[in-house]
């Protein structure tokens, strides 16, 4: 075990010291919102509402894990989306939302290294369907909103796995996910940003911090600290 080292500028290596391979993994595990995507998702809904500035408050203290409730976080932020129109939610989409330098990079060099692909997420499926398709991953799982009269209600709909997919359900999707594929946390990578990405981070043979909280940088066994996702592939050999 090492302490924090800058293995490049804003690449930082710390709690594991031998050479890993791209190879030695099987499934890697992302986050969307601010990981895989430049945005909030909740936030810039909320916008179309004129609610941001509340919403996004409860979304950032949720992130550095200064609220430890993320179900009810979520459940108070999507009760402030009433209203908001699906129109909206497109317009949010279409000139919004950017996929993340390096993304489709690190995704593709996954792929042809024989990993399967997880997108996992407090956010929403209209979002993560939408990227799941534009990024060929292989399996997501995220939150659903909803929808009555093409108008959100404020509610989300309980799907056949629970109700929220909050930071010990991103644990238990990675988890089922790999013994699905027959393979072992030890042959998962999870990269996320926020705190309600710790659990599976925790549980993953290897841990990414992407642009993220202190906490989850400290607790990481990469951080990505400047430049793209694919910046992970100068660490893997």
């Amino acid at each position: 075990m090492t302490t924090a080292t800058e293995f490049a500028p804003g690449l930082v290596i710390q709690h594991f010291s031998a050479p890993l391979k791209l190879s030695d993994f099987k499934l890697i595990a992302f986050d969307m919102d601010s990981t895989l995507i430049s945005i909030e998702c909740v936030d810039e809904i909320a916008d179309a509402v004129g609610r941001k500035a509340e919403v996004a408050a409860i979304t950032e203290a949720a992130m550095r894990g200064e609220i430890t409730d993320f179900k009810d976080s979520l459940r108070r932020r999507v009760a402030l989306l009433k209203g908001v129109t699906v129109a909206d939610m497109e317009r949010v989409h279409a000139e919004r939302l950017q996929i993340n330098p390096g993304a489709q990079e690190l995704i593709a060099a996954c792929q042809a290294a024989g990993l399967k692909v997880l997108l996992v997420s407090g956010g929403f499926t209209y979002f993560a369907d939408r990227v799941k398709a534009r990024l060929n991953i292989d399996f997501a799982r995220s939150n659903r909103l909803e929808i009555e009269h093409d108008v959100l209600t404020g509610r989300m709909i309980e799907q056949c796995w629970g109700d929220i997919c909050d930071g010990a359900e991103k644990r238990r999707t990675m988890l089922e996910v790999a013994s699905l594929l027959g393979i072992t946390p030890g042959q998962c990578i999870a990269m996320g940003d926020g705190a309600n990405d710790l659990p599976m981070m925790g549980a993953a043979g290897l841990s990414v911090a992407y642009h993220a909280k202190p906490k989850v940088r400290e607790q990481a066994m990469v951080a990505i600290n400047e430049g793209g996702l694919d910046r992970l592939l100068e660490v893997l050999a």
